[in-house]
């Protein structure tokens, strides 16, 4: 069976499925989820950049670069749900580059996570010396590596996949990233794996490193002690965020390694899958920002700032 047969099958059987179950109404939380998200993130990076201050700590920097991603995730996966609920053609190649864009985002949106927890560690842990160990500009060039380290397997993947097929101009009728890589993983079934199973792991044990490091450094310091004190709730907050960011990562693990099983029924997958996209994996993305506006005094502060600005001058504006 030729690959543009293979494509073929795939996903009339995937769109089959979504209509049997009418999961095209999963585009309804899908859209109120993401539209609350972007009404926020936009608003949060504008006090970064606009404050000379933030847009000079690392922390801001990572939430930045964290919000960022998480919008561009949030664009793609809006526009692939819309395209897929009103059942356009979408050309391969497209998909290919719109699954190696969407997986570069979601994956760096998981790198910078793990940065902040080292950044908050490295804060605690060496404090004379954190603003010579990261300054502004080291920060911008280990943001660059992680926009690089994100990308390079996912577009070599598409270059790899282009270079071997034959028909360019072939459209799907579903363009998800778990089919294209599902069927990418029909050739390189070891080096997806690796990507996305070893790499969250290796991020998830450096998060618990820096915490239990971080819990052993300051246990002695009182901040403990209190079952409401300030450090148990951030610190419940950010592993709470941070396992939401996690799961459905592991989550779309397993659909790959279930993605060619015979005897894992089709209906089985498309549920866990749509799920997964259209409600597990944006529920840290609208989570984050409202979190970071809250937490993070110095961020909260620049908001009520601009906001009363704004307040003032609409009267004058009106007038």
């Amino acid at each position: 069976m030729t690959s543009s047969v293979l494509i073929a099958n795939l996903t009339q059987d995937w769109e089959e499925s979504i209509r049997r179950w009418h999961l095209e109404f999963f585009f309804i939380p899908t859209t109120v989820i993401t539209l609350a998200t972007l009404l926020a993130n936009p608003v949060l990076l504008t006090c970064i950049f606009l404050s000379r201050t933030l847009r000079r700590e690392t922390r801001y920097l990572l939430v930045a670069n964290t919000l960022i991603a998480d919008t561009l995730f949030l664009i793609l996966n809006l526009a692939t749900v819309i395209c897929n609920t009103v059942r356009v053609q979408i050309p391969w190649l497209l998909c290919e580059l719109v699954t190696a864009v969407t997986v570069t985002t979601y994956c760096c949106a998981i790198l910078t996570v793990t940065l902040m927890v080292m950044d908050t560690y490295a804060a605690v842990r060496w404090p004379l010396h954190y603003h010579d160990i990261l300054p502004p500009a080291r920060t911008h060039r280990i943001l660059v590596g992680v926009w690089v380290l994100a990308a390079v397997y996912p577009f070599t993947l598409v270059i790899m996949m282009e270079v071997q097929r034959g028909n360019p101009q072939e459209k799907v009728a579903v363009c998800l990233v778990l089919i294209s890589l599902g069927f990418i993983q029909l050739k390189d079934v070891v080096g997806i794996h690796i990507y996305f199973f070893v790499a969250a792991l290796v991020c998830t044990l450096l998060i618990f490193y820096c915490y239990i490091r971080l819990y052993m450094v300051t246990r002695t310091h009182g901040i403990w002690q209190s079952r409401f004190s300030r450090a148990r709730v951030t610190l419940l907050a950010h592993g709470l965020l941070l396992l939401l960011y996690f799961a459905p990562g592991f989550v779309f693990a397993m659909e790959l390694s279930l993605f060619h099983r015979k005897d894992i029924s089709q209906d089985v997958r498309v549920w866990i899958s749509t799920v997964n996209m259209c409600v597990f994996m944006l529920l840290p993305r609208a989570i984050a920002p409202y979190m970071y506006g809250l937490r993070y005094r110095e961020l909260f502060d620049t908001l009520m700032q601009l906001l009363h600005k704004d307040r003032r001058l609409s009267p004058i504006t009106v007038s």
